[in-house]
């Protein structure tokens, strides 16, 4: 016997296929989607049919938009690129409001393990657009793990040839943190990555 009627094991069964939603916590939404009164449970539904239906990739730098293409391409200086793996990582560096420049979207990082190359993320595109001139810097923040660096040193081979200078985010021990519960290798990098006073 199931545990549930059939409409509610499907949206549970739905919401479980989301990233990090367990069976318990898709549960949880459907049971609050079932408490939403009929006018709320369409808003919700109908955003998810919006942004299906509205968003796309921007021609040039491949984050999310509306139109062809986004607005970070249309007004900022484009003497510096970000590269990024994800546009997810846009709108994190976004939330800093520091970065003045524009970015350009991998959508992947080099992973010969899961049999990703160079030719599946958009590696082509960055060159293009660095070959169109104008571009005095590309920051390379991709994670820091082994195929963020693998893609980072990839496009740095590539790239430093086209006189650009490339340059990577600098990582070591979080703010607030304490060196006693730091990690051998954030703390190995800290020390290697350390800067001048």
């Amino acid at each position: 016997m199931d545990i549930f009627i059939e409409p509610i094991g499907k949206l549970v069964n739905e919401f479980s296929k989301l990233p990090g939603v367990g069976k318990k916590t898709a549960q949880r939404y459907a049971y609050k989607i079932i408490d939403m009164d009929e006018s709320e449970a369409r808003a919700f539904a109908d955003a998810i049919i919006g942004v299906k239906r509205k968003v796309r990739y921007c021609k040039i730098c491949g984050n999310f938009t509306e139109e062809d293409t986004c607005g970070i391409c249309r007004t900022r200086d484009k003497e510096i690129i970000c590269v990024v793996k994800e546009p997810k990582d846009v709108a994190a560096i976004e939330k800093l409001r520091e970065f003045k420049g524009v970015y350009h979207v991998l959508h992947g990082v080099i992973d010969p393990l899961s049999g990703v190359g160079p030719n599946d993320i958009r590696i082509r595109e960055l060159l293009a657009r660095i070959n169109e001139g104008n571009v005095k810097e590309v920051i390379v923040a991709t994670n820091p793990d082994v195929s963020g660096d693998a893609t980072a040193m990839y496009i740095a081979k590539l790239v430093k040839p086209l006189d650009v200078t490339v340059t990577r985010l600098s990582r070591g021990i979080p703010v607030g943190s304490e060196i006693e519960f730091t990690d051998d290798v954030t703390l190995s990098r800290a020390f290697i990555e350390r800067n001048k006073l």
